[in-house]
């Protein structure tokens, strides 16, 4: 059926406008400034709503199948849908088998079907001794390969060293048989003996031990690392969950000299600070640290100067057990942040008060992704012929993070009991409304996309 979606603020070209959304067989037919209306349309006016394109999020670890009493597709997709993310893109651990293999891909992708709300991507995995998978995870659709530089918190997923790196990114030979140098990701830590690691063993509850057992200067040396393969290949690299500011300066400079880097932070960097985080309350656990204030109003800045790339949960949940909320342990608690339906909201209450726009939130949460994964001609904004991939949503409105609230497997999450700016009202993928104030309203539509289609 034709409909027709309208608002007084449709973000169009970074501007909102007065317009009118044509739909037509999961696609955007046309965008009409103004309100229009015919009778071979069925409209739906929402008023003075914010409708801008659905955001994509590419760092989402929904851990199934083997480890779906952490998360699972049904439970994270409909996450993402409260949060007007309409396609995410899956890690390649903590599910099981880890999806290192064409083999392990393929059972991922069987395990998903039915149960996606939205659409739905996968990493593949880079570890010790399996680059004669590379070419082929490449070729049944992974849309590049994801890395570790330090222990991944996954036996089966070991962390790669420098040559194992140099020999992924290896440029494509001339030959025809010359293998494609994929997208690289890599969690740049390089972890080495400190007086934190040894504080925290002593003071196993203190988040400020905690922080100290993971310095800047791992982060720092990491991505020292990898700007000189970047350079040194010419491989497309991408720094996942930047924490440390200390490392946007060798950033800037990377990318000055034109090397094919990109980095990403994550909402909690920037919404939550090291000084107000309570000691034993592992929710706050992940790896990099959340840091400093100052040292993330840093991070704002980059945001702000277009240096950071985009934004992405990396949404790493676990079982209360996992995450020893019993004994507040950081040493043994599982290191991740459950946050994948609050990307919006979180981002916004904080991105509004340092004069961020909705057109910025729509750049780094949707737009700059899809330009990232090379999806930028179907998604990632309002235009004739592009997915009619939507959110609407009230920029003004905000609630409180309640547990009745939140679709994630387990309720837990830091961002429980805080108030957020930013109330999500309803999502469509492919111009059909999948979400409404709370309420599901179809079965599971979304669909599993592969580079290579």
């Amino acid at each position: 059926m034709k409909k027709s979606i309208y608002s007084k603020r449709v973000l169009i070209s970074s501007e909102l406008k007065e317009a009118t959304i044509l739909i037509y067989d999961g696609k955007i037919e046309d965008v009409i400034i103004g309100k229009y209306e015919n009778e071979n349309y069925k409209l739906e006016d929402f008023g003075d709503d914010v409708i801008m394109s659905g955001l994509i999020d590419p760092h989402v670890h929904i851990n199934e199948p083997g480890r779906t009493a952490w998360e699972g597709f049904e439970t994270a997709t409909k996450a993402a849908a409260a949060s007007g993310i309409t396609t995410l893109i899956e890690m390649p651990l903590n599910a099981s088998p880890v999806t290192t293999t064409v083999a392990a891909l393929e059972e991922k992708i069987n395990a998903s079907k039915g149960k996606l709300h939205v659409d739905c991507g996968f990493w593949g995995g880079l570890i010790p001794n399996n680059e004669n998978e590379i070419e082929n995870l490449l070729h049944a659709g992974v849309w590049g390969l994801k890395a570790f530089m330090t222990h991944s918190g996954i036996d089966e997923f070991p962390n790669v060293e420098e040559e194992e790196l140099r020999k992924a990114m290896t440029p494509p030979q001339p030959s025809p048989k010359g293998r494609e140098c994929p997208l690289i990701l890599v969690h740049a830590e390089l972890d080495g003996p400190n007086e934190g690691i040894e504080e925290l063993k002593k003071n196993p509850t203190s988040y400020k031990s905690y922080l100290a057992s993971r310095p800047k200067e791992w982060e720092d040396k990491a991505i020292e690392v990898l700007i000189r393969l970047c350079e040194e290949t010419k491989c497309r690299t991408h720094i996942v969950h930047l924490s440390s500011a200390n490392s946007l300066q060798q950033i800037a400079e990377a990318k000055k000299r034109g090397l094919p880097i990109t980095v990403e932070t994550a909402q909690h960097y920037l919404f939550f600070n090291a000084e107000d985080i309570p000691d034993a309350d592992t929710r706050y656990k992940c790896a990099p640290p959340i840091r400093e204030k100052e040292n993330n109003e840093k991070l704002w800045q980059a945001l702000k100067d277009g240096l950071i790339d985009f934004i992405a949960t990396d949404h790493s949940p676990a079982t209360p057990d996992l995450k020893e909320l019993h004994s507040g342990s950081l040493v043994k608690a599982w290191g991740g942040i459950a946050g994948l339906q609050f990307a919006l909201p979180a981002f916004w209450t904080k991105a509004k008060e340092k004069g961020f726009t909705i057109a910025d939130v729509n750049k780094l949460m949707s737009y700059n992704i899809a330009q990232f994964l090379g999806i930028e001609n179907h998604k990632g904004k309002i235009e004739k012929g592009y997915d009619a991939d939507l959110v609407v949503w009230g920029p003004e409105l905000s609630f409180v993070v309640t547990e009745f609230m939140i679709q994630h497997k387990h309720k837990i999450t830091p961002y429980l009991n805080h108030q957020l700016k930013g109330v999500v009202k309803q999502t469509y993928l492919g111009g059909e409304r999948i979400f409404d104030r709370g309420m599901y309203l179809t079965i599971p539509k979304g669909k599993v996309i592969l580079r290579n289609n």
